[in-house]
């Protein structure tokens, strides 16, 4: 997926805010996520990981250089290997979900995570759209994959899953429909 400077800015800012219903694409995919604790929290905790990324992708030079941390919070960083393992339950808990679902042995490194979000590189097959509550420990995370069903997620599914999640399913591609009856309560 080819990201530019405007699509990447537009993305921070469903970070902090819900997109207007009429501004969705054709298609969006969502991850349904069963939450450990409070789904507020959890949705909170998504967005600003993903904003924080979004912030360096807007503002910093990626040169193969280490790139700050400074907006990411202490679990995250934690959790990515940056000191001592994450002393909240939720960010160990779904790091070991995560290793268990991808096969992978070691977690992502913070600094090879950020780097998933330089606006050059095109293999992040997603861009950030909303977190919808569904239930009461349950959220749907959408996201813009160009309609495709198959795409680049493990860099999500590891926010998603360090965020607090037990469970992820998905990708499943959606119309934009789906999504706005779900942030309409409907």
């Amino acid at each position: 997926m080819i990201h530019s400077e405007e699509s990447v800015a537009a993305e921070r800012e469903r970070t902090r805010m819900r997109p207007a219903i009429e501004s969705a694409p054709p298609a969006l995919a969502e991850f349904t996520v069963d939450v450990i604790g409070s789904t507020a929290e959890y949705a909170e905790r998504v967005r600003h990981v993903v904003a924080a990324a979004l912030d360096l992708a807007c503002t910093a030079e990626f040169d193969d250089e280490d790139l700050p941390t400074d907006g990411f919070p202490d679990w995250f960083a934690r959790v990515s290997g940056q000191g001592e393992i994450a002393d909240q339950e939720f960010a160990r808990d779904g790091r070991t979900a995560f290793l268990t679902r991808s096969g992978k042995a070691k977690p992502w490194s913070l600094q090879n995570w950020i780097y998933r979000f330089d606006p050059d590189e095109e293999s992040r097959g997603w861009e950030f759209w909303d977190v919808v509550q569904v239930g009461p420990a349950e959220v749907r995370v959408w996201v813009d994959s160009w309609g495709e069903s198959f795409f680049g997620s493990l860099d999500l599914l590891w926010v998603l899953y360090t965020a607090g999640a037990a469970r992820v399913e998905g990708p499943t591609v959606q119309g934009p429909d789906v999504w706005a009856a779900e942030v309409s309560g409907r």
